[in-house]
């Protein structure tokens, strides 16, 4: 692989740099950018230069360098703040011939810029260099590393002479190249390594250049890699000298078919350790990754949807996924353990499943494994939450379709229920009721979990997410969610609230009598919400722990309340037990058919009779109208024949 040149293409580069130049007073800023500018010194320049601007093509990447001067009188020091907060990167000058100065970069200014929380590379510029004692050896490397190591920010540092013209254009060239090519997203300093986000961007690329998929990169696939990146070819006798470079210090860099990822990785890091960082940088940006080293946002594409429409996987995408559980599932047990999945998700930034949402949503077996419907479940539960990352995720792992035929956005709920019925393939339920209701049991028992007595209350919105079979032909994903009653406040606080719910379940507890009331009232308030918004939802009520003495009055109310509100008597269940009486297709069925499930309120009622008798007063009044005009052209048409034969 060759050095990245000043014809490389890079899709995503930046329209300019913003250099800052701070330091104390009297150490060279002014003279350091007037240098820079014009290639030539002058001994009196103004205190502070206004804007200059670097000629483009002055370094190789032709991107245009914006300097900031910085002023070093105390009445500015909010400016000077301001100019660095809006920094691509910094310049701290020191003078060589003044200690004391070098002395307040890890005092004042270097501590200056975390308490700015200013996040940019920065360069430390030791300038004066012909005006240091002579007889002072000063090794740079032994002074700055102390200062290296305790601020990691620090790119590059390097001393230079204005009036001597001693590697000032070296300053502004290390200064962009910082910004451009920044060390930091690729090599940890410290332990001398590529990062891992580095390494999974690289094992991607290696598998996508990897045509012939044998693990490693032939002589044909290793040149087509280098005209992708570089536009140019690499001669015969180039592919020998890099393999060649690779065995002589890793044996298992390179074998019969070719360099491996271990080499390819290897040459990365050598070229990073050498201050090649183009390099890479040049084949990270051609296979469209960012400086974050993730892919560009353009290169995903963004969805638009109404509140009350939802996005979900295509069946292309799903039989990606099937055929990917296949290959990950390396000892045929028919389950991914956490390592499988691991390996899976190795070639994106980080595993995406990461965090209690998805660890604690999919069901999964004594060694954390998932099944290949928990495994299609947690990609139901992403593209349903978050689509745009979910389809990204999916290009990380190697779907090589539009990316457009992975997804698809559903119709709008308002319009099921007006069709009467939903063709969704993942259906999201929202789990109501009071505390010890038994609504996380519910969520436990959908994913596999063992009932416990213990109570562990829920404080924070929780998924859980599986496949439900209805028919033969007929399979869903449910997406249960469990709203903590403290959250009912927050989630009708939106007026769309509802909008991205199918069904909402109403769960309580049948031996308490206050928990059916607390119930029964929650139903009344997203009953009444949905009336209000126009985004009314199908609902169920469940009568949880049905194993233990029920309130007669509570049961017969809870009848009661259903008829009168038009819902499906309540559901009683036993987790406990085992005997959840068909409730989970009963909630998929009812969400399958919305219009049939949808509650009224008293309030509900009462406008809805209002509109039809308003409905029937304006079909009376066009219609007395209509005859009233109907009645006035026969008239006139009258009153015109009798004048014209009189």
């Amino acid at each position: 692989m060759a050095r990245a040149t000043s014809n490389s293409v890079n899709p995503h580069a930046r329209t300019g740099v913003r250099i800052v130049v701070a330091g104390d007073k009297g150490t060279g800023k002014s003279s350091l950018i007037s240098t820079a500018s014009s290639d030539n010194f002058r001994p009196n320049v103004a205190p502070v230069l206004p804007p200059t601007t670097l000629a483009v093509d002055l370094y190789p990447d032709h991107v245009p360098i914006t300097i900031i001067d910085t002023s070093s009188r105390i009445e500015d020091t909010n400016k000077v703040a301001e100019e660095l907060q809006r920094a691509d990167t910094v310049v701290l000058t020191y003078a060589c011939d003044r200690p004391e100065t070098l002395e307040n970069l890890s005092t004042f200014w270097l501590p200056h810029l975390r308490n700015l929380e200013v996040k940019v590379p920065v360069i430390v510029v030791g300038c004066r260099l012909d005006l240091r004692d002579e007889n002072a050896q000063v090794s740079l490397e032994q002074v700055m590393s102390p200062i290296m190591q305790q601020f990691r920010e620090i790119e590059t540092c390097i001393e230079c002479s204005a009036s001597r013209h001693i590697q000032v254009p070296e300053v502004f060239y290390y200064a962009q190249k910082a910004v451009l090519h920044p060390t930091a997203p690729l090599f940890d300093q410290e332990t001398q390594t590529l990062k891992p986000r580095c390494v999974r961007a690289l094992k991607r690329i290696f598998i996508l250049c990897d045509i012939d998929r044998d693990g490693a990169l032939s002589d044909a696939e290793l040149n087509d890699f280098q005209v992708k990146c570089f536009n140019a070819p690499l001669q015969p006798s180039e592919i020998i000298g890099v393999k060649k470079v690779v065995q002589d210090k890793l044996s298992e860099g390179v074998n019969e078919r070719g360099l491996t990822l271990t080499g390819f990785l290897f040459l990365h890091a050598l070229f990073i350790e050498k201050g090649r960082l183009e390099t890479t940088w040049t084949v990270l940006r051609k296979f469209g990754y960012n400086d974050e080293i993730k892919l560009a946002d353009d290169l995903i594409p963004s969805f638009k949807y109404a509140h009350d429409q939802s996005v979900e996987l295509t069946n292309e995408a799903i039989d990606f996924l099937k055929t990917t559980f296949d290959a990950y599932d390396a000892d045929f047990d028919g389950m991914l353990r956490p390592r499988e999945i691991d390996e899976l998700f190795s070639t994106a930034p980080e595993s995406p499943w990461i965090g209690n949402l998805y660890e604690d949503a999919a069901e999964r077996n004594a060694f954390q494994g998932l099944s290949q419907d928990a495994f299609l479940s947690e990609w139901a539960l992403m593209t349903l939450l978050n689509p745009t990352f979910s389809l990204e995720n999916l290009i990380y792992i190697g779907y090589a379709g539009e990316p457009s035929s992975a997804i698809r956005v559903t119709r709008k709920r308002r319009t099921d229920r007006k069709k009467q019925h939903s063709d969704r393939n993942v259906l999201q339920c929202f789990v109501f009721g009071p505390r010890n209701a038994g609504k996380s049991a519910l969520l436990n028992s959908f994913i596999g979990r063992p009932y416990t007595e213990a109570y562990n209350p829920t404080n924070e919105d929780r998924y859980a997410v599986n496949v439900v079979d209805i028919a033969r032909e007929n399979r869903k994903y449910l997406v249960l969610k469990e709203i903590p009653e403290g959250g009912v406040a927050r989630l009708l606080g939106k007026k769309e609230s509802l909008a991205s719910c199918d069904i909402a379940v109403f769960v309580h507890d049948r031996s308490d009598e206050s928990s059916w009331k607390a119930s029964s009232e929650l139903l009344e308030r997203i009953a009444s919400h949905g009336e209000e918004t126009g985004f009314e939802v199908p609902c169920l009520i469940v009568a949880a722990k049905d194993d233990l003495d029920s309130f007669t009055s509570a049961i017969q109310d809870s009848i009661r309340v259903s008829q009168d509100m038009g819902v499906e008597a309540p559901i009683p269940i036993s987790v406990k037990l085992g005997d959840f009486n068909t409730v989970f297709c009963r909630i998929v069925t009812a969400a399958e058919h919305p219009h049939l499930s949808i509650p009224e309120t008293e309030a509900g009622k009462t406008r809805k009779q209002f509109n039809k008798r308003m409905g029937r007063s304006l079909m009376f009044v066009s219609v007395g109208a209509a005859v009233a005009l109907v009645g006035l052209g026969a008239y006139r048409i009258y009153a015109a024949r009798k004048s014209s034969s009189g």
